[in-house]
């Protein structure tokens, strides 16, 4: 083969890779969600506070059942695994309502909200509306 022609194949294999490359994207959602509790009954509740999923926590249990879904826009990271009583507003007693509101963002540009709201009870999970909370003890267990 001669210099001219690996020159050239070398070329068409280089822009193939370069065309290919630009082909192959990585597409990226940002989501954000906000709960809401509105109105509910007041109460006081004890339990053990754990993680949910990346930014939420919950309140279980000493047997490790969940009692609440806890709203707050507070970092509660410092009670994690610990016996807590928490005041606040349950969605799942009186006349109260959580309202959930999401918004997908897309490398696109394109955006999509959505909100929802409905009757505590009628909720798949029991919300409680975060006032304050406490330590009890510094272990569930």
């Amino acid at each position: 083969m001669t210099l001219q022609k690996m020159s050239a194949a070398v070329g068409i294999a280089l822009l193939c890779g370069t065309a290919m490359a630009a082909q192959s994207t990585t597409a990226e959602r940002h989501e954000k969600t906000k709960v809401e509790v509105k109105d509910g009954k007041a109460i006081t509740v004890k339990g053990c506070l754990e993680r949910s999923g990346d930014e939420g926590y919950l309140l279980t249990s000493a047997e490790g059942g969940l009692r609440y879904v806890l709203v707050s826009e507070n970092d509660l990271s410092k009670y994690l695994g610990r016996r807590v009583e928490v005041r606040g507003n349950a969605a799942d007693r009186g006349d109260g309502k959580v309202k959930e509101e999401r918004k997908v963002e897309g490398t696109t540009g394109e955006t999509t909200r959505s909100k929802v709201e409905e009757k505590g009870r009628d909720a798949a999970l029991p919300y409680l509306g975060l006032k304050s909370i406490k330590t009890l003890s510094k272990s569930c267990r």
